[in-house]
């Protein structure tokens, strides 16, 4: 009875060393066939995130969506400019600017606005980002040019009620209450059979990793920046260290949304001049916006001189360095600032050795 005893024991045990030993041959046969192989150190290499642009997607196809912003002072206060990655502000007639803010891959803007008509000249924009044109009516020019240049486009003056609305409770003249929101303008695009993808990329090209220009050659310091438009109308900025971006002003008032109530802010700030000429008796302007010329690129509390070149009215703007090499930007929004080119810009730098810039 006790031989049979022992017999048991040792089968049990040689049972055991047998699971033992196919729990260790299985972990082994999985490591090998895993990829993973312990380094030198004895640590598995841990693979590296990869950094993606929190702007938009770098990877989507679709296209940007232009609208184009009434900037009467009496239009005041904008709704939705925070969620544009792109803005371009530009002269027009009377001294005052209008804004034509660029969106992708937003669906939850609520509120646009005020929506105002369209001029030939922020057309080559939308064209340089194969942009879907959103407009509340134009001039005659403006409409001539969008058909013989294939400009997509959605038309306040057709779809009011439908892709567009009006909003009349801040006391605006009734010309200044047309607005528009996102989930309007993908019905109108989606309804007119309007091409939603591009094979064209953006205008700009981003940085994931921050970009410093205080190590290149001519940069200033920048934390004021004032750029006059007319008698009627200017565009500032201020430098918040704190938060890396500029506070927006506009004829000294901060630039405010009607509906967060929070200044507008920038991450990156292109400014340059052009010339400009009435072309009628309301003031309606040619701008001399096909060419090339020198202007600034402005981020991170420093400003650096770039040179810009159009070729055509739908080629894309290129933007360099003084050495040739053609801008990154930050990753954020962005605001292009193309002036006249008889009005003023100051570039400033508190506390700073460096040179001020006045033009």
């Amino acid at each position: 009875m006790k031989r049979r005893k022992l017999k048991k024991s040792a089968l049990i045990v040689i049972i055991m060393l047998l699971v033992l030993i196919g729990i260790g041959i299985y972990f082994a046969v999985t490591k090998l066939f895993s990829g993973d192989e312990p380094s030198k150190k004895g640590n598995t290499p841990k693979q590296e995130e990869v950094k993606k642009l929190q702007i938009f997607d770098e990877d989507s196809n679709s296209r940007p969506i232009a609208v184009m912003i009434n900037n009467n002072h009496a239009a005041w206060p904008h709704a939705g400019l925070q969620k544009s990655f792109l803005n371009y502000e530009i002269v027009a007639e009377g001294g005052i600017t209008r804004i034509m803010a660029l969106y992708k891959d937003v669906s939850d803007v609520e509120k646009i606005g005020s929506v105002r008509s369209s001029r030939p000249y922020y057309l080559d924009y939308a064209l340089e980002n194969d942009a879907i044109y959103v407009h509340w009516g134009g001039s005659d020019q403006a409409y001539s040019d969008m058909g013989s240049l294939g400009v997509d486009h959605i038309d306040g003056m057709t779809y009011e009620g439908k892709y567009f609305f009006r909003d009349r409770s801040g006391g605006r003249a009734y010309e200044h209450t047309g607005f528009t929101k996102m989930s309007m303008i993908e019905e109108g695009i989606n309804n007119l059979g309007i091409k939603k993808t591009t094979t064209q990329g953006t205008v700009f090209n981003y940085s994931v990793d921050e970009i410093d220009l205080s190590t290149k050659e001519d940069a200033i310091k920048a934390d004021d920046i004032l750029i006059d438009y007319s008698n009627y109308h200017n565009t500032s900025y201020k430098y918040d260290e704190t938060n890396k971006v500029y506070l927006r002003t506009m004829s000294d008032r901060a630039h405010v949304d009607a509906v967060t109530n929070e200044q507008y802010t920038a991450k990156n700030i292109i400014t340059y001049k052009v010339k400009n000429r009435s072309i009628d008796s309301y003031g309606r302007q040619k701008l001399e916006n096909n060419g090339s010329g020198e202007g600034y690129y402005i981020t991170n509390g420093y400003a650096v001189p770039i040179t810009w070149e159009k070729s055509s009215r739908s080629s894309k703007t290129i933007y360099k360095y003084a050495n040739g090499e053609e801008i990154k930007l930050n990753d954020g929004n962005t605001w292009v600032q193309i002036q006249p080119s008889d009005e003023d810009l100051e570039i400033t730098g508190n506390n700073s050795d460096n040179n001020e810039i006045t033009e």
